[in-house]
């Protein structure tokens, strides 16, 4: 009996972490409510980006945007998550929220279904960006926090939401990144 319960507990221990090797095996949903995952971006530089659409840094879809054009033939994808957490700035439906990136900000990059980023319903994928295995751990203070991973999949580095994607700091780290193979 001792060895069928250590059996079926090795099984599950084994199980559960090869569940996501990496960030590019998380099971994800895209903004139409598809299955997805990021692994279509292996091998790229990722700028994960949680989101918002009623919020005072909503204006930064534009320079995420500007940032995908001017770095994506060299490899870089943003990412965007909408959010919900902070103030209730991202209240829309999937659809809304396409609708408005792509009306007002005429956003291109992949945008993906609404997840939480704090508490006890943290979507795994902010469990690896933001979580205690994470090399810049903690809570995320608010819409707009950028992770930038690395074309191995590495979380690289995490820029705060007043850091902006055309600024100096940012855009010298994707070009970094970028120039790492």
């Amino acid at each position: 009996m001792k060895k069928i319960i250590l059996s079926i507990m090795t099984t599950m221990l084994l199980f559960s972490t090869h569940a996501a090797d990496s960030l590019y095996d998380i099971p994800l949903k895209d903004i139409d409510g598809k299955a997805a995952t990021l692994k279509p971006y292996t091998g790229q530089v990722m700028l994960v980006v949680n989101v918002a659409s009623k919020c005072g840094y909503t204006p930064q879809y534009a320079g995420l945007e500007s940032l995908y054009k001017k770095y994506g033939v060299q490899g870089l994808v943003v990412c965007g998550f909408p959010c919900d957490q902070f103030g209730h700035q991202e209240p829309g439906t999937a659809e809304e929220i396409k609708s408005f990136c792509t009306s007002k900000y005429d956003v291109t990059f992949p945008m993906f279904d609404k997840l939480e980023v704090n508490g006890k319903n943290r979507h795994p994928l902010y469990v690896a960006l933001a979580g205690t295995n994470s090399p810049v751990a903690g809570d995320i203070k608010w819409n707009f926090t950028k992770f930038l991973v690395g074309r191995d999949g590495e979380i690289l580095q995490r820029f705060a939401s007043g850091v902006k994607p055309d600024s100096e700091e940012l855009t010298k780290a994707v070009e970094a990144a970028l120039a790492a193979k």
